[in-house]
């Protein structure tokens, strides 16, 4: 595990402080708790932004249309 040591604004510390006391969690797995969230917002911040992209593109709205042909062939097929 690597030790990165960073400056903070004393106003969020005392609200970090506050809030371990509360959870009788440690500072240091509070703060690593909130990056993972954080993280794991920004990637599906980044998908939905990729996605609303997507509707306006032509080229890969007909790529999708033609897999969903696809798809519906290989059901059909199996089903008989």
């Amino acid at each position: 595990m690597a030790t990165i040591t960073t400056s903070l604004p004393d106003q969020l510390i005392a609200r970090l402080s506050e809030q371990a006391k509360v959870l009788k969690m440690p500072k240091n797995k509070l703060i690593e708790k909130a990056l993972e969230l954080y993280l794991e917002h920004l990637k599906r911040a980044a998908y939905i932004k990729s996605y609303k992209r997507t509707k306006t593109d032509d080229e890969i709205l007909t790529i999708a249309e033609e897999g969903m042909g696809d798809y519906l062939t290989q059901l059909e097929n199996e089903s008989r």
